[in-house]
């Protein structure tokens, strides 16, 4: 197969186009998954707020845990 049998498949068929369209959309969530994981990393003390949401719905959930058992040690220590 040579090249110009390649661009004919991928940009003159619709088989063609579909794979380069599939191929874009499994890039980009690759890319916003490592994205989100980095931004994760850098603002990891970030306390969410209540109309918050992520990727990562566990991560709110344990979040709103943490909250919880500080706001029951203070009251502990009063």
């Amino acid at each position: 197969m040579d090249v110009a049998e390649l661009y004919h498949f991928l940009f003159e068929t619709y088989a063609g186009i579909g794979i380069l369209v599939g191929a874009g959309i499994v890039l980009s969530i690759i890319a916003c998954v490592i994205f989100e994981i980095r931004t994760k990393r850098i603002y990891k003390n970030h306390e969410p707020e209540e109309d918050e949401w992520s990727i990562f719905e566990d991560e709110i959930e344990e979040g709103e845990e943490e909250e919880e058992e500080k706001l029951a040690r203070k009251r502990a220590g009063k």
